[in-house]
């Protein structure tokens, strides 16, 4: 860890008996795997890097509804909650 703070590297991680701070993140990162990452080869870095903000963009943030944000997808989310805010 002193490395890392060294370098100016914000470190991630669950205080002591707080299990589920980082469960969103945990949960975006299996989605990920299971529905991109494990159902795909990559021909290189370049070509992963591509593909997985692809699938980011086009399928999880606007086809793919999540149950903690009431079955709206994160971009419906947003929006939504843009419109309130100038409401």
């Amino acid at each position: 860890m002193a490395l890392l703070e060294a370098h100016g590297t914000q470190i991630s991680m669950a205080a002591v008996g707080r299990l589920g701070e980082n469960a969103y993140a945990e949960r975006v990162i299996r989605t990920l795997k299971e529905e991109e990452v494990y159902l795909n080869e990559y021909e290189n870095y370049e070509d992963a890097y591509h593909r997985i903000g692809r699938f980011l963009d086009d399928v999880y943030m606007t086809k793919r509804v999540h149950s903690a944000l009431g079955y709206l997808t994160p971009a419906e989310f947003e929006a939504l909650h843009s419109a309130r805010q100038l409401a």
